[in-house]
Parts: structure tokens; sequence; C-alpha cells
């Protein structure tokens, strides 16, 4: 399987082992100068490691960073929404690929692969740091399981940044709070209104169809989203606990039955002026949108869109949902995830369930 011959050089002889990769093709290993070292690394390198399944080509780990990306991203390009994906390119594109793109996969050390992801962490987010150490994570996982490399010692033990704890200052509006915003929103009201009472996201929202529109039956069929992906908005699918079939309160569904009305099956129910997917609407101070607006004529709280969810979540639980029926409402994955983003609003439930529950206890005696 592997012999051992020696040549002469200038600088005396040297003992180079002569051996056939898994694939049948032949190949060398030269440059040793005693004949030991070359039998060891033989014996090492090719006998075992090719009977144990651990073989790697000691040429392979020349490949570039940048041809195994490619393989990385084209592997996984068919899988991933472009909204997912396009942020990856971004920061290969920025962060990565200038840097190391034309290294060979086997010369990165960790020492150097922590030391980039501390200069990083000190220039971006802990987002932007951890994509990148995923890119790199990708990229070496591709590479061992193509044994270009026999492990990834590069990305082991590296130590990263963690993201913040998030402090969501949400605003849970009441059905009357809600009725009167959507009453300021003009042609975007029974979207509000449908964000308020149903709980879709806004992309699920704007990707509903006219055909996803049950009004005999008062459901939504959420089975499309539409995605901001650079200055494009992509329809896509959404994640497979994501697309579910959401109940409609009664008093919605004239509203939707005449924008209905006026659709073909395959035309989307919401849209600006333009006929656009309705825009994302931004808050601030330098807002000026038909939102903002309309929060300000409203005289409520300057708040993103998105509470319209959470409000949602609110009025179902007072309504009497429990976590389950929440949780297939919202598209959340658990109801694990439910009771953890809603605890605040179980509490209370909870807190009014004791007190019916001691309405149901017959006097005690306690003595």
């Amino acid at each position: 399987m592997a012999s051992v011959e020696s040549y002469d050089t200038k600088a005396g002889k040297r003992y180079r082992v002569r051996y056939r990769k898994p694939d049948g093709s032949s190949t060398d290993k030269r440059g040793f100068k005693r004949k030991k070292d070359a039998t060891d690394w033989a014996a090492d390198n090719v006998t075992v490691a090719i009977n144990t399944g651990s073989y790697t080509d000691p040429t392979a780990g020349r490949r570039k960073v940048r041809d195994i990306y490619r393989s990385y991203i084209d592997s996984h390009r068919n899988l991933w929404k472009p909204s997912y994906l396009h942020p990856l390119e971004i920061t290969w594109r920025v962060h990565i690929e200038e840097r190391f793109g034309d290294r060979s996969i086997a010369s990165i050390r960790r020492s150097e692969m922590q030391t980039f992801i501390n200069e990083l962490a000190k220039r971006r987010s802990a987002s932007v740091t951890l994509r990148a150490f995923g890119i790199f994570k990708g990229i070496f996982e591709i590479a061992t399981g193509d044994n270009l490399i026999a492990r990834a010692d590069a990305i082991e033990n590296i130590k990263l940044p963690h993201k913040p704890t998030r402090k969501e200052n949400r605003h849970y509006l009441t059905p009357r709070q809600l009725v009167d915003l959507s009453a300021h929103c003009g042609r975007h009201g029974t979207l509000i209104l449908v964000l308020g009472f149903c709980g879709l996201r806004w992309g699920e929202a704007a990707g509903l169809h006219a055909e996803d529109v049950d009004v005999g039956n008062l459901v939504l069929h959420v089975r499309r989203t539409v995605t901001r992906v650079g200055s494009d908005y992509i329809e896509g699918l959404p994640k497979s606990w994501e697309v579910r079939d959401v109940p409609v309160p009664a008093k919605l569904g004239p509203m939707l039955s005449e924008l209905k009305s006026v659709l073909q099956a395959d035309e989307p129910v919401f849209t600006d002026g333009d006929g656009h997917s309705p825009r994302p609407q931004s808050v601030g101070k330098r807002a000026h949108g038909w939102w903002a607006k309309a929060l300000e004529d409203t005289g409520l709280e300057s708040m993103p869109p998105h509470d319209l969810r959470h409000t949602a979540a609110s009025i179902a639980v007072s309504a009497g949902a429990n976590v389950k029926a929440l949780q297939r409402m919202l598209g959340h994955k658990s109801a694990a995830m439910t009771l953890d983003t809603y605890a605040d609003l179980f509490d209370s439930d909870m807190r009014e369930v004791a007190s019916r529950v001691n309405g149901l206890i017959p006097g005690l005696d306690l003595k």
C-alpha cells in the first residue's frame, strides 16, 4: 500500500513515501531525512488511516477557503430562505473574504481565528460576529466531511460574544384601542384588525392571497410570507410550524369579504396604494408614514406594528385561550416557546383561575 524510496538532492539523500490514495490514484510524500521518519509517517498517515477510514490527502488541505465557502453556500442555497442567505453573503464579502479567501484551509490556526473574532466583536454587533463564526463553522464542516483536513482544530473552543438579553417594552392594546387605531389607518384599517385580533406576523399578512381567505368558515390560511431581502420584497414559504389556519372573529368577516370580492384568487389581499405589498412601517421621531400618523392621531404611544401580534395574544388569553390554542394561533414551534414569550399574560390568567377555583371550594372546617 505504501513504499519508501530514497533519492538524491543537493543537500544529500532524502526519502519519499509512494502510495495509492483511496480513489486509486498514485501520489507521494517526500523530503524525509531519515528512512525511519518516512516509514513512521507512512504507517500513521497512510496504512492505518486508510484502514480505519480516517485518511486525509496531505495535499487536500491546500484548498482555498473561498472555494470551500462556495461549496458550503451552494449545498444549502435551495434549503435556506433568501432572508437567511442574504446576510450570510454580505458577512462573507465584508468581513471574511479579503482576509481569509485565498488562504488554504489547513493553514488557519486557532489563535488567529480567536484574534479575528475578538477584533470583529469590537467593531460589530454580537449578531454579526456570531454569523461570521457560523460561516467558518460551515466551511470547516465541509472540509472535514470531505477529508480535506483531519480535524477542525481552528474553530474548537473559540470564545464568542453573547447576544445581550433583549428587553422588550411591549404594548398591549385593548380591543377598543385597536378598533380606534384601525379607523385612523385608512386603506390599511382591515390589515390592522387582522394583525391585532388574529396575531399574524406582518409578512404573513402581506402574503395572504384572496384564495387564503375563507370568509364562509372565518379562517385565514397562512401559507406564504413576504420578506425583505436587501431592497427587494420576496414572497416565500413560512417555516413548517408557521403554516396554519387562523380563526377570524366574525365581525371581521364582512370587511374581508369586501376586500376579496374585487380580487382574483392569486392576488394579494393587502397592498399599498401602488399595489405593492404593504411595506413595513417604522417608528420613532423621524417616522412619518401612515402608521406613525395613525398612532399620533389616536393618542397612542409610539410602537412597532409587531406589537399588534402581542395585542392579539393578550386579547386571546383574556378571552380564555390556553397555551396550546395560542401556540397554534401564533405559529410558534412549541407551547414552551409560547409560554416563555407570554409568561406575563398567563401569570395573570393563573391568578384568575385560582380565584375561580376558590369559589368552588366548599366551606372548610379549620378545627
